[in-house]
């Protein structure tokens, strides 16, 4: 099983940057989006094949989840079941036989770090819900978790301590996520390859390759034998954010 997972920065400008190229090129089982930005009524793409399933914050134009598969979930859940982080389409999670996928966009801390608090409690709550579907099945989340949870994720670390998405507050909840019983895929197979998956817009940051690792695959410890391969499409271009990748047996 081939899974996607892309932080598009917008659906319908991403369509209009290549998106559908990709899909079709990429043919995942299933393909994931986050920060999609989209109402029901607002787009219109319905590949052949896919069941399609959207989450979308009640502000418009802001946040959102989207994903396409091929293989229809036993059961689909919209957020987490917490009224006080449910509002902004972060989180769809899909049965299937063998596991949970989840696709999740988490909170920005803001440039000010004024979200931090908030951060902190909605990392534990989601901790906690993702502990609580691996009782009944191994769980594989993907999306963008805006973190470089280590130095070698990111271009200018020492710089970057303390800022939005380096905090040593957000490093240490994805630590706590990984010691509960969680495998970053990407690292698993890749220990040392510095490999980015985001750029700032500003600074011809993307064409001098000075970007920050913070999409994710994180799969429960007992499926990571069933993983074969976790991978970052660096070259695909459509939004400051490249597609991520993770193949399941």
């Amino acid at each position: 099983m081939k899974i996607i997972s892309w932080n598009v920065a917008g659906f319908r400008a991403c369509l209009k940057k290549g998106f559908d190229d990709f899909f079709k090129e990429i043919d995942a089982d299933i393909f994931c989006i986050q920060e999609s930005k989209v109402m029901e009524d607002q787009f219109d793409y319905h590949p052949e094949g896919y069941y399609r399933y959207l989450n979308p914050a009640e502000r418009k134009g802001y946040s959102g989840t989207l994903v396409y598969t091929k293989i229809k979930p036993l059961n689909v859940k919209y957020g987490m079941g917490i009224d006080e982080h449910d509002h902004e389409g972060r989180i769809i999670t899909m049965e299937f036989s063998k596991f949970y996928v989840i696709t999740v966009y988490v909170p920005n801390v803001k440039r000010d770090l004024s979200r931090l608090e908030y951060r902190m409690k909605w990392e534990d709550d989601f901790r906690k819900y993702l502990k609580n579907l691996e009782k009944s099945k191994p769980v594989i989340v993907c999306g963008d978790l805006n973190v470089a949870h280590e130095e070698i994720d990111l271009k200018n670390a020492k710089a970057n301590i303390g800022n939005a998405g380096f905090t040593y507050e957000e490093r240490g909840k994805f630590t706590e996520l990984l010691e509960s019983g969680f495998i970053d895929t990407f690292r698993h197979f890749n220990p040392e390859k510095e490999q980015y998956s985001w750029w700032s817009y500003m600074g011809q940051a993307r064409a001098k390759n000075i970007g920050w690792r913070i999409d994710y695959f994180v799969v429960s410890e007992n499926i990571i034998n069933n993983v074969s391969n976790a991978m970052i499409y660096d070259e695909v271009l459509g939004s400051d954010h490249c597609p991520i990748r993770l193949d399941v047996d």
